[in-house]
């Protein structure tokens, strides 16, 4: 098979899709890879990297959509790839489409055939979306540690506190890869942190993996009462396909301190927190009701050589199906196709788009 992964153009997304190793086992299992000029530069890849593993360069993203069958990329289909995207592809990226409208609209017109890392299911995990759920995680704790600083505009809250002052107190909603990462890097670096799901499991866990870590069932009012003395309220509700609810809602919002900080990871899919908006990593924080919001809708793309590495290990077992052929008799590969024979065929995103 043809497979082609086109430069990122998403605003300040540096990611690639696969790093040049993996590209090398695609050709040696038979398949053509092209890879577009630059789209490995800015995770740390030179074109020539690509080239000594049998890859073919294309000049431009016209002439790489030209050449693939399969399009392999991260983010969403943005901008100019519309413009590219042919009936005959078949797209394999990040889609969230229960929060994008016009870009299921579009890719409906289109009529390919799309199907959704985020909406991959194996053995009951995602094991696409995870490692850079586990990264975004991460990066929510230390943007945020930041932002609490008063310089940045902050109220002066160190997470970890010392002997002699209080420790910051973080609230996580949502214990799944996410919000897991984001407590746990919490906690390291002393923060009194709060977990909030609806899943027993999940918090009897993080009650056994760390003492330090409160777990508790997230009912509305509970919700309520942990936001209102939070300094950091970190979002990380996930619903397979589905839009994210809005559990938090602007007033709870309205009653958190002056100058603390929100991270809503789920922004990709709509959304947790109501105030919440999407936004780029050039203009990523803004304020309502005294409260700085971070909710960039590529989180990972801040550390695009680490993400990269990260997705391509997890992507390739997967690309590798689909290049195989024969991949629609894959369960967890059939289930993800989110567009297809211009419909949308995920039960999950047709529901929430009201199809």
């Amino acid at each position: 098979m043809k497979i082609g992964i086109p430069r990122e153009v998403k605003p300040l997304e540096g990611r690639v899709a696969l790093v040049p190793e993996a590209c090398g086992d695609l050709v040696r299992a038979g398949h053509t890879v092209h890879v577009e000029a630059g789209a490995g530069l800015a995770a740390g890849y030179a074109d020539e990297a690509y080239v000594a593993h049998g890859v073919r360069l294309c000049p431009d993203a016209a002439s790489l959509y030209a050449e693939a069958e399969l399009v392999v990329k991260v983010k969403e289909p943005w901008g100019p790839d519309l413009d590219h995207l042919r009936r005959d592809h078949l797209l394999f990226c990040f889609l969230h489409l229960a929060a994008e409208p016009e870009l299921a609209r579009r890719l409906m017109d289109i009529g390919l055939t799309a199907i959704g890392f985020e909406t991959v299911i194996r053995d009951g995990d995602l094991p696409l979306l995870a490692p850079m759920s586990i990264i975004a995680g991460r990066i929510a704790v230390q943007q945020a540690a930041v932002l609490l600083m008063r310089p940045a505009g902050g109220r002066g809250v160190l997470l970890g506190g010392l002997g002699g002052a209080g420790r910051g107190r973080v609230v996580v909603l949502g214990a799944g890869h996410a919000g897991g990462a984001a407590a746990l890097l919490a906690a390291d670096m002393g923060a009194r942190v709060t977990v909030l799901d609806i899943d027993r499991a999940r918090l009897q866990r993080f009650h056994e993996l760390r003492p330090g870590i409160t777990a508790l069932h997230a009912y509305h009012e509970r919700i309520r009462e942990q936001c209102a003395g939070a300094d950091l309220l970190v979002g990380a509700v996930l619903r397979p396909g589905h839009r994210a609810p809005h559990l938090v809602t602007e007033d709870m919002v309205r009653a958190m301190p002056e100058g603390s900080v929100v991270v809503d990871i789920s922004i990709d899919q709509g959304g947790c927190v109501e105030t919440a908006r999407p936004v780029t990593w050039e203009a990523p924080v803004y304020r309502v009701h005294g409260v700085q919001h971070l909710s960039v809708t590529n989180l990972p793309g801040a550390v695009p050589r680490t993400a990269s590495q990260a997705l391509s290990s997890a992507l390739l077992p997967e690309a590798r199906r689909i290049a195989d052929g024969n991949w629609e008799a894959d369960e967890a590969l059939r289930g993800a196709i989110n567009v297809a024979g211009g419909e949308v065929v995920h039960p999950a995103v047709r529901a929430d788009l009201g199809l």
